[in-house]
C-alpha cells in the first residue's frame, strides 16, 4: 500500500466514524404522543423538562424512588406509557432507579456520545422522552441495567 492509499484510507475510516457517531442512516423517530416545547413546558416539572426532553440527568440519590419498593410500575411522567414493572427493580447502588428489564415494546435505544464514549440511550418509544441508560452490568436473567432518572417516571401503585 502506498502512501496515498494510506491517507484515503484513514479519510474514508475517519468519515465512517464522523457518520456513525451522528447517526446518518437512521430514520428519524416519529412518536405516537407528541407535544410542542411550550406544552411539555406547561405539562413537566423544570428539571423532569430537562431530563425527558433535553437529555438531562438528575443528581444520584435524590429520587424518592430509589426508596420505592411497592407491587406496581413504573411510567413515564411525560406520557405515561407504562416502562416497567417494579418485579425487575433492583438496587444497583448507583443513586438512580435500576430495572433489569422493561415492559416489552416499552422503550427503544439509540447511541449517545455525550460523555466521549458510546453509551446505549433509552427513551419511551411512546413520546421519545429520555429515560437514561442500558449497562451490561446488571443482574440475571437478563444482565442489563436500565439505570433510569427517577424524575422521568411516575410510580403507579398496584
Amino acid at each position: 500500500m502506498d502512501r496515498r492509499q494510506f491517507l484515503g484510507l484513514g479519510g474514508g475510516v475517519a468519515t465512517m466514524v464522523v457518520l456513525w457517531q451522528a447517526g446518518v442512516g437512521e430514520a428519524a423517530a416519529a412518536y405516537p404522543f407528541t407535544l410542542g416545547d411550550a406544552e411539555w413546558r406547561k405539562r413537566l416539572s423544570p428539571l423532569a423538562y430537562q431530563v425527558l426532553r433535553k437529555r438531562s440527568t438528575e443528581y444520584p440519590f435524590t429520587s424518592p424512588l430509589n426508596k420505592e419498593h411497592r407491587p406496581g410500575i413504573f411510567a413515564c411522567a411525560g406520557c405515561g406509557q407504562r416502562l416497567f414493572s417494579s418485579k425487575t427493580k433492583f438496587d444497583s447502588g448507583t443513586g438512580w432507579p435500576s430495572f433489569w428489564a422493561p415492559l416489552p415494546r416499552a422503550v427503544g435505544t439509540s447511541r449517545d456520545f455525550e460523555l466521549g464514549y458510546p453509551r446505549t440511550e433509552v427513551h419511551c418509544a411512546r413520546c421519545g422522552g429520555h429515560l437514561g441508560h442500558v449497562f451490561d452490568d446488571g443482574p440475571q436473567p437478563t444482565g442489563k441495567r436500565y439505570c433510569m432518572n427517577g424524575v422521568a417516571l411516575v410510580f403507579v401503585a398496584g
